[in-house]
């Protein structure tokens, strides 16, 4: 009788519990091959996050509308007058600041390479992800699988994620590098200590 020292189950072997890409338990399913270029790229953003640390949040299914009052009042510096203060219209932060709903995630920004444009360490992006990236606008970009955000600039077939902190590099896009624009950074939510 042969006796073999190599397959089947062995104490400590194989991949240790949630050690892969993932961080968590994985399951093998099969995928129709028309469906796998759509498939992958949602795949690989959600190991950039994970990878990264960087919290991504979905838009409630089912909001709670919540109606916030606004006055006709503007803003002064010194001490406005009480009568003033006329009721023109409540507003809605969900219908305001979310416009494609099945295509809007939360997204907390890390670093200070945004700082001239409005996004500071913590600050949460608003980002829709059925915009069309244009030239100018704010992006969640995943460059050789990291994220990052920064404005998008299309010159003459080149492409330069652009750094809005003069002690940041821009990012010019090579030819060798995998870029993936995740979405369009609509608004920021920024508080003040």
């Amino acid at each position: 009788m042969n006796i073999h020292n190599h397959g089947g189950a062995r104490k400590g072997a194989g991949r240790k519990k949630n050690s892969g890409n993932f961080k968590e338990q994985t399951k093998v399913i099969r995928v129709p091959i028309s469906l796998v270029d759509s498939i992958t790229p949602s795949i690989e953003i959600y190991k950039s996050q994970v990878k990264s640390g960087i919290e991504v949040l979905r838009v409630n299914e089912d909001p709670v509308k919540q109606l916030i009052p606004i006055f006709t009042s503007r803003v002064q510096a010194g001490f406005p007058s009480p009568a003033d203060d006329h009721l023109e219209d409540t507003l809605d932060l969900n219908t305001h600041l979310i416009h494609h709903k099945e295509a809007t995630f939360f997204v907390k920004a890390q670093g200070e390479s945004m700082i001239g444009a409005g996004i500071h360490q913590g600050d949460i992006l608003i980002v829709d992800k059925s915009l069309s990236p244009k030239s100018g606008k704010i992006v969640i970009a995943v460059v050789d699988g990291e994220f990052t955000v920064k404005r998008l600039h299309k010159y003459k077939g080149n492409i330069t994620l652009k750094a809005e902190n003069s002690e940041f590099e821009d990012i010019k896009i090579k030819g060798t590098d995998e870029l993936i624009i995740w979405g369009v950074v609509t608004s920021v939510i920024h508080q003040y200590d």
